[in-house]
């Protein structure tokens, strides 16, 4: 079931698929003031346009998967700003309908580009592309940076975890999402929290997990990487696993040890290399790497064995566009390949 999504997609994109990058960050240059515990969510309330516009600027920049505002969305985030659950509700689905407008929009403007590509170079590319339905961690909920450190403190239980995702994940599983993303996963026992919780809830739609690493072995929290990727590994509704907002310098080491407890396809993007500081809820500026260098990972990832290739904070449409660039050569070749051997399947069943 849930498998096929994600294999049929990547055959269709030529093996690789390129993910969006940073959300924050763009919506701040495009005016908005997210110093609030709901961060990117925030605009959900205040200026969805701005959503759609980032989304729009990534698709537009070669992004084959979107993924929602709803890292930080959550029904307790909502109720602490006042207001109703049914109102945090439609927020929630609410991002997802505006990655959906987005999509509808980006391929209005590809039937309206005959040349696939505009004269500033933004990409007019009909092709497939998933909306992923992005899950926080309940650190990303706290907004004290406790999503970099998983350290949740001994009164937060397995059960805590599950009810307090429940009604976020079955509300972005109903809303037309075509897979969920939980991203930033800090600790073992909230990967067990979502893997349990995916199964409980008969949860139809296919998910990614994407833990994060600050020492390019374990999971932040210390919890072994090969442990949390073996909880993804042996439930059915996950269709990839990966790493996100992680220094690029540690990926290479991370994909090799994923590949050791995966069959799944390989999810990776990292964030720019900065690094967050909890207590001024910021990023220290000049930490990080150019999108230059950034891009120059790409090929040795997928190399490696990476699948799914973006970014995460920090990262913008032109660091997407570098990946985009970076793997069209290969993606071109790939696709030929399918088309032949498709053709030659074609011409053996009508010798028959």
């Amino acid at each position: 079931m849930s498998s096929s999504l994600i294999n049929d997609f990547l055959r269709r994109t030529g093996g690789t698929a390129v993910i969006d990058g940073g959300l924050a960050t763009e919506l701040e240059r495009k005016g908005a003031d997210l110093n609030d515990p709901l961060w990117s969510a925030k605009c959900l309330l205040s200026s969805p346009h701005l959503i759609r516009q980032v989304h729009l600027d990534y698709l537009e920049n070669g992004a084959d998967i979107i993924i929602t505002a709803s890292y930080q969305a959550t029904i307790q985030g909502f109720k602490a700003k006042g207001l109703s659950d049914k109102q945090s509700e439609d927020l929630i689905r609410k991002s997802v309908e505006i990655a959906r407008e987005a999509r509808d929009m980006y391929y209005e403007r590809c039937d309206a580009c005959s040349s696939g590509l505009a004269a500033d170079g933004r990409i007019f590319k009909k092709r497939p592309i998933l909306i992923a339905g992005s899950v926080g961690s309940y650190g990303a909920y706290l907004a004290d940076g406790s999503e970099y450190s998983g350290d949740y403190g001994e009164a937060i239980t397995l059960k805590t975890l599950k009810d307090f995702h429940r009604s976020r994940v079955q509300i972005l599983a109903d809303s037309g999402a075509d897979l969920l993303a939980f991203e930033t996963v800090p600790n073992k026992l909230e990967a067990k929290a979502y893997s349990e919780l995916l199964n409980e809830e008969c949860i139809n739609v296919p998910a990614w997990f994407c833990f994060n690493s600050k020492d390019g072995i374990n999971v932040v929290s210390g919890d072994s990487l090969e442990e949390c990727i073996s909880i993804a590994e042996s439930c059915s509704k996950v269709v990839a696993v990966g790493i996100n907002c992680t220094p690029p310098r540690f990926i290479h080491d991370l994909i090799v040890s994923v590949k050791q407890v995966t069959t799944k396809p390989i999810v990776i993007y990292p964030n720019s290399g900065e690094t967050y500081d909890g207590n001024l809820k910021q990023w220290v500026q000049n930490t990080g790497v150019s999108d230059k260098d950034f891009v120059s990972y790409v090929n040795n990832w997928i190399e490696s064995g990476a699948s799914l290739v973006g970014g995460c904070c920090r990262t913008t449409p032109s660091t997407i566009k570098g990946i985009y660039t970076a793997l069209s050569t290969s993606r071109s070749a790939n696709l030929a390949e399918d088309s032949e051997a498709f053709d030659r399947k074609l011409l053996q069943q009508n010798d028959r």
